[in-house]
């Protein structure tokens, strides 16, 4: 397998932050670090800008595609979350919080979860999300860390929430009581580290401050293994391919794992 890139793409002036495929082929939207916080939708085809989304004025720090429709929403410092249609270049709805927030879609594309204040976690039904939150879970809050992320599982159950300390939070999808918090893995100088849950939700990994990949049992709570990708820094991010057990993970360089049948 080769690993030169295919193509590179430049946004030199406002730089690149979060980024999403959509579900129409070689597109994507993503997020800035330079300038303004306005949201791109970009043709990697042909390098072209196909819609721009303004409305946040601190940086985004939450992206997630609808795994359904062309809906995305966005969380941002300026403590919103915005909801989005690709087809237009206004926002379609504003939840304003209490603090900053991480978002993400629920796999069926029905619902959405913003956690705020690195505290709780609200859940909201996409069709009538202006009546407000219709469910509420209120975690411990730990004043050592931030949270950086959330993730559902592909089976809906579960909710994982990272954070920029030491310690991963694994939360029923419906009652909201955390089942498992998973450590162990070194981040001293509070970097983003990306977790993932595994396509069949049976696992979860992270990256660690030292390029080693922790790996759980997601029913136990169990570490089961520590990968170690040769990573220089870092693993900063760490996807799966939602189709086959393939994953990639990175710090400034990429590591792509493949399966194993004899350990």
């Amino acid at each position: 397998m080769s690993d030169k890139p295919k193509r590179t793409l430049y946004s030199k002036k406002y730089g690149v932050d979060l980024i999403r495929y959509t579900h129409a082929a070689n597109t994507v939207v993503y997020s800035s670090n330079k300038i303004d916080d306005t949201i791109r939708y970009l043709s990697l085809h042909d390098n072209k800008y196909i819609r721009y989304f303004p409305g946040h004025n601190k940086r985004v720090t939450s992206l997630s595609m609808s795994p359904v429709d062309d809906t995305f929403i966005s969380g941002s410092l300026d403590k919103t979350i915005r909801l989005w249609d690709l087809r237009s270049p206004n926002c379609q709805g504003l939840m304003h919080l209490q603090g900053k927030p991480v978002c993400s879609f629920d796999p069926e594309g029905l619902i959405f979860a913003a956690g705020v204040n690195s505290e709780m976690v609200k859940l909201y039904d996409l069709r009538s999300f202006d009546k407000g939150p219709f469910a509420t879970f209120k975690l411990q809050y730990d004043r050592t860390c931030e949270w950086t992320g959330l993730k559902f599982s592909n089976d809906g159950k579960l909710i994982l929430v990272s954070t920029n300390g030491g310690a991963l939070r694994l939360l029923d999808a419906f009652k909201g009581a955390v089942m498992h918090s998973f450590g162990g893995y070194n981040n001293s100088k509070a970097v983003t580290l990306e977790a993932s849950f595994t396509p069949d939700s049976q696992f979860i990994m992270i990256g660690s401050e030292d390029g080693k990949v922790h790996v759980w049992n997601a029913e136990s709570g169990m570490k089961v293994a520590v990968l170690d990708g040769k990573h220089t820094g870092p693993v900063t991010c760490l996807q799966f391919n939602p189709k086959f057990m393939t994953f990639a993970s990175a710090c400034s360089n990429m590591a792509f794992w493949l399966p194993t049948i004899d350990d």
